[in-house]
């Protein structure tokens, strides 16, 4: 396995099992995870509600026991689109590819305990990429105008990181043109820097800090401040445990989503230059936090709460990519693997070998701009 393949592996992975881990507790406090399952979470933990099918009606998902989310699903459709589209993508490839994998074909999809279109599994703001770009027709550059703001272009943006490995501005460039089909804002904001920062992880010699340096050098606005101060707040704590409050604190100026989680302002998911969504600054929290280290990075966030399976999805994947696919614990792998009926190695692998190829492209294009430009000033 080369560097490439073992670094797009341990991203891909890392994204999934973080997202499966932080699905039994996301939405709840730290109190209430620790109330619910008697001390901190180790591991992959049954759903919060027993009766998970009619405990949130609106949501009947089985959550925990190993099963990865619409973070996952989203992922994954992702790298289909890459797969068939052999290239960088751009808005328009959210349309032509990206909602025909939504909707057209059925998978198995973990939390439903069924085969079942992506489209019927995703929340309401990925539906809305079906609604505009598919019935709506909306110019794919502009389609995530008037959707709500959150994490949901950013939670499936890592691929975009490895196919622009080394180069975070290349990342950030493409994922914020791809993300316009589905967010606008400072969720789309957080799609390119999310982007970079798996980008900048997958470069050899990439540390934790590396990684912030790179997501402040490119992140513009609410986003670049909120990053700014979580990850100030975060160094010098030598653990994520006693954490929370602290970081909490660091995020909240920037966050429009209520310290209660599900009892949001009128300004809460709304366009503005101010705000950030939660998940990104809190991801690399945990990962500066735990020096890089997968396993502490994912669980932080895991007892941390709140958006809990993006927050350790998004740290999962840059963990994951800065170290390779031997960071991820085998028996969180296997487990995640076979709860969910997935195989997380494949699709990293597969992405792997398109990025090599887009790579070659790139190079073959590059050459004959620098014959034109040299043309020009002969």
């Amino acid at each position: 396995m080369t560097p490439l393949e073992d670094r797009a592996a341990g991203c891909v992975a890392g994204a999934a099992v973080g997202d499966a881990l932080g699905g039994a507790t996301e939405g709840w406090t730290p109190e209430q995870i620790r109330a619910r399952y008697g001390g901190r979470v180790d591991g992959i933990v049954p759903p919060y509600h027993a009766d998970w099918r009619n405990a949130r009606p609106i949501a009947p998902y089985h959550k925990g026991d190993g099963h990865v989310t619409d973070d996952t699903l989203m992922t994954h459709a992702l790298i289909r689109v890459y797969e068939r589209a052999g290239d960088h993508l751009t808005a328009y490839d959210a349309a032509e590819h990206l909602v025909p994998e939504m909707m057209g074909e059925k998978r198995w999809i973990p939390e439903l305990e069924a085969e079942a279109l992506p489209l019927h599994r995703v929340f309401l703001a990925e539906k809305w990429l079906v609604l505009r770009l598919h019935y709506g027709h909306v110019d794919p550059r502009e389609a995530g105008v008037g959707n709500i703001v959150n994490c949901g272009a950013a939670m499936y943006m890592a691929p975009v990181g490895v196919v622009n490995a080394g180069d975070p501005a290349g990342a950030y460039a493409e994922a914020v043109d791809l993300a316009g089909a589905h967010q606008s804002s400072y969720g789309r904001e957080a799609a390119g820097v999310l982007a970079a920062a798996v980008a900048e992880a997958m470069r050899p010699g990439a540390t934790p800090d590396s990684v912030v340096a790179a997501c402040l050098r490119l992140a513009r606005d609410g986003t670049r401040a909120a990053i700014e101060a979580v990850c100030e707040a975060a160094r010098g704590i030598g653990h994520w445990d006693g954490s929370f409050v602290r970081l909490r604190e660091a995020v909240r100026p920037y966050d429009t989503v209520a310290d209660t989680y599900r009892d949001q302002g009128l300004g809460a998911r709304r366009p503005s230059r101010l705000h950030s969504i939660e998940e990104l600054p809190l991801a690399l929290a945990f990962l500066v936090i735990a020096g890089g280290d997968y396993r502490e990075t994912v669980l932080g966030a895991v007892n941390y709460g709140r958006d809990a399976d993006s927050i350790a999805s998004m740290g999962g994947a840059i963990a994951g990519a800065l170290a390779g696919l031997s960071a991820v614990p085998p028996d969180w792998l296997a487990d995640v693997s076979a709860a969910s009926r997935l195989d997380l190695v494949a699709p990293g692998l597969a992405l792997a070998g398109v990025a090599r190829k887009i790579h070659e492209a790139d190079l073959t294009r590059r050459r004959a701009h620098e014959a034109a430009f040299a043309e020009l000033i002969r």
